[in-house]
């Protein structure tokens, strides 16, 4: 009997001795083991994209701020509705439009047009709409929507020089002028001279630089010179052949807010014809533009 324990005892101890030979060569399992006794549970799916990022934000807030430059009508302007100062224009109505399909309200923010992708991207506000053109140089430091509008380059000159600024050449080498950090500064330094162009904040500094004789010629979108030659009897508008690329007017993001500029886009691109027409109407209606 003893002998039977003691060949039962040394055959035990040989497996023991051979499972921990086994366990030295290969890694342990006791966490699959414990992992195939509770298996943990199947990750969460990602949120929608309309419950995450910029738009999820958003929507928390109850609110999205737009950076405007109001100063360029009838794209965006001050006027008075109600008895109340308010900021209206084309841009400001396709803003609005934005707002209501997200299901919140709209905040405007009034700044100089050369600080506006600048506080864009410090985060003062959501989105930025101000006749704003899509340029490679702008484009590395923002992203933008798809274009909602088209407009043509001009010059605004006095009534009285109509005959002598018909062209592009008889402004080479004239003092005129442009907003600070707009495209129209490039056009105007490429036709004037860079060293010719007097560079404003504001597009109506401008005008009063030109009635005064101190510039020649201001260069402007068509839409807003002819809002100021309509405004003005000694002004008149002038297409002097102006030829520039463009992809048109843009909204733009902070750079990596993608799925808001898909929503704006998204906004953008459900407008007709017709819806594009009647919104510009109103706002050169307001602007007291006459078409």
């Amino acid at each position: 009997m003893k002998k039977i324990l003691l060949v039962v005892l040394s055959l035990a101890m040989v497996l023991s001795l051979a499972a921990c030979g086994s366990s030295s060569s290969s890694a342990p399992a006791p966490a699959s083991s414990a992992a195939e006794a509770s298996p943990a549970p199947a990750p969460e799916a990602p949120a929608a994209p309309e419950e995450a990022g910029r738009l999820a934000e958003i929507k928390a807030a109850g609110k999205i701020i737009l950076g405007t430059s109001a100063d360029y009508p009838p794209f965006e302007f001050h006027t008075e509705i109600n008895g109340v100062d308010t900021i209206a224009g084309f841009d400001v109505s396709l803003a609005q439009k934005v707002a209501d399909g997200l299901g919140v309200e709209l905040e405007i923010v009034d700044m100089s047009f050369d600080n506006l992708l600048i506080s864009l991207n410090k985060g003062d506000f959501d989105f930025v709409m101000a006749s704003l053109s899509n340029t490679p140089e702008r484009a590395k430091a923002v992203d933008f929507s798809t274009p909602y509008f088209h407009g043509a380059q001009v010059v605004v000159v006095r009534a009285a020089d109509a005959g002598k600024y018909a062209t592009k050449e008889s402004l080479a080498g004239c003092q005129v002028a442009a907003q600070k950090g707009s495209i129209q500064e490039g056009v105007a330094g490429s036709i004037a001279g860079p060293e010719n162009v007097v560079l404003l904040s504001k597009v109506g500094d401008e005008i009063a630089e030109l009635k005064a004789g101190k510039v020649e010629a201001v260069f402007l979108d068509n839409m807003m010179a002819a809002g100021f030659a309509a405004a003005h009897d000694d002004l008149v508008m002038l297409d002097i052949g102006i030829e520039y690329e463009s992809d048109g007017n843009v909204a733009a993001v902070k750079k990596g807010d993608t799925d808001l500029a898909d929503y704006i886009s998204s906004i953008f691109d459900g407008l007709t014809p017709d819806d594009i027409n009647a919104l510009m109407g109103e706002a050169q209606a307001l602007a007291g533009i006459e078409e």
